[in-house]
């Protein structure tokens, strides 16, 4: 049985192996061997499901959204198999840090809200079944992709304390910032009426 508390040794590691996992841009590779460009010169310029969705490919965008969520699930899932808690905790902040800012790309990454997605639903399904069902319904309502992103890492720790896992709070907190700081373009067009709605193109 794991000890309690991790290692350093432990704690670098699963930070690298999170990090690594999460660094993986599945949009970019998607839209390459699919033939559909550059995502750079598409759209939002975005590497995420969204924006490869704008190429008109639905299956390319919806396999990025599969697998941008298996990342942040595979780091926490390797983590707690193999380590304590708190090195799951930091496997699953790198991962969402490396998605957002990963080092192949100049440190310009996506905006989190699949691997958000998937870090939740390894750390605690219910909560991230909650999550996933309130991105849908928040989207399906506003008819903007970014509105639903905001209210569901808005609701992911009401969530947390609502079905008992406020053991996950602080990390979802710090998960919730990164979500709300990688769509401040979005909150201001959101603000100004100009943000893109689900159907239209950029």
């Amino acid at each position: 049985m794991p000890a309690l508390e991790s290692t350093t040794a432990q704690l670098i590691l699963w930070t690298l192996v999170g990090y690594g996992l999460g660094s993986i841009p599945f949009g970019m590779i998607l839209a390459r061997l699919m033939g559909l460009g550059n995502l750079r010169e598409i759209g939002s310029g975005n590497i995420g499901a969204t924006n490869v969705l704008r190429t008109g490919n639905k299956l390319a965008a919806a396999m990025t959204l599969l697998l941008d969520g298996a990342k942040g699930a595979a780091a926490v899932l390797l983590a707690r198999a193999f380590a304590p808690e708190d090195s799951v905790q930091l496997a699953a902040l790198a991962a969402m840090i490396g998605h957002c800012f990963p080092v192949w790309l100049g440190f310009r990454g996506g905006k989190g809200v699949a691997t958000f997605l998937g870090v939740w639903l390894a750390l605690a399904w219910p909560v991230g079944l909650a999550c996933c069902a309130t991105w849908l319904a928040s989207a399906a309502v506003f008819r903007i992709s970014s509105m639903g992103a905001l209210v569901a890492a808005a609701a992911s720790t009401i969530w947390a304390v609502f079905l008992g896992f406020g053991q996950d709070l602080a990390l979802g907190m710090i998960l919730t910032v990164l979500v709300f700081w990688r769509h401040r373009e979005n909150i201001t067009r959101i603000r100004a009426g100009t943000e893109s709605r689900i159907g239209q193109g950029k």
